[in-house]
């Protein structure tokens, strides 16, 4: 490639320090291809089911709902059918693609995160694990959004957690999950 994309590829993660998204349009392929490639993406699909809300056929709109990754938001969209699936379908890897979704400190299976949960009582990191799926639990398995107002339908603001009957403040769980793991990370 030579010095000149070193050049460029340089100047890239120099203007964008927070990284970037690429998107490149595969090369197009015979229609076979394309529908053995579709068959097989099927198995494990970009959107779970239960995410999609609805379909309007006299509108032929889609519904869908999730959690944006940048701010963990709850997003619901009603987009028309054919915009959802060109979302869909640009997800499709090439073929022989190697997908690693995390690599480095997300990576499983690391060493140093052996002893991490013990940071967390067990009844706490019981409730943790599974307060980020609250939300989307309690509207998959009954229908409603528990953050929406009943009354006039706009989103509600997450501020207390309370266990055994007792308020814990998020911040000063996380500050004391953090400090444990920090003294183990040091003595380490």
């Amino acid at each position: 490639l030579g010095s000149s994309f070193k050049k460029v590829k340089s100047q890239c993660y120099t203007n964008h320090k927070e990284g970037f998204y690429v998107y490149a349009k595969p090369n197009k392929c015979d229609p076979e291809t394309v529908l053995k490639y579709i068959g097989r993406y099927l198995g494990r699909p970009v959107i779970a089911t239960s995410r999609i809300d609805s379909y309007d056929e006299d509108s032929e709109t889609v519904t869908f709902h999730y959690n944006r990754h940048e701010d963990d938001k709850y997003i619901q969209e009603t987009i028309p059918a054919l915009d959802f699936i060109r979302r869909l379908i640009r997800h499709i890897p090439e073929k022989h693609f190697k997908m690693i979704r995390y690599g480095g400190l997300y990576a499983r299976h690391r060493e140093i995160d052996k002893n991490l949960h013990l940071a967390i009582s067990k009844a706490k990191r019981h409730t943790l694990r599974n307060f980020n799926k609250w939300r989307t639990a309690i509207l998959s398995s009954f229908g409603y959004d528990p953050l929406k107002c009943p009354d006039c339908k706009h989103e509600m603001l997450f501020l207390e957690l309370y266990f055994n009957h007792k308020r814990v403040s998020l911040e000063e769980m996380y500050e004391k999950i953090m400090s444990k793991a920090r003294r183990r990370w040091s003595s380490a």
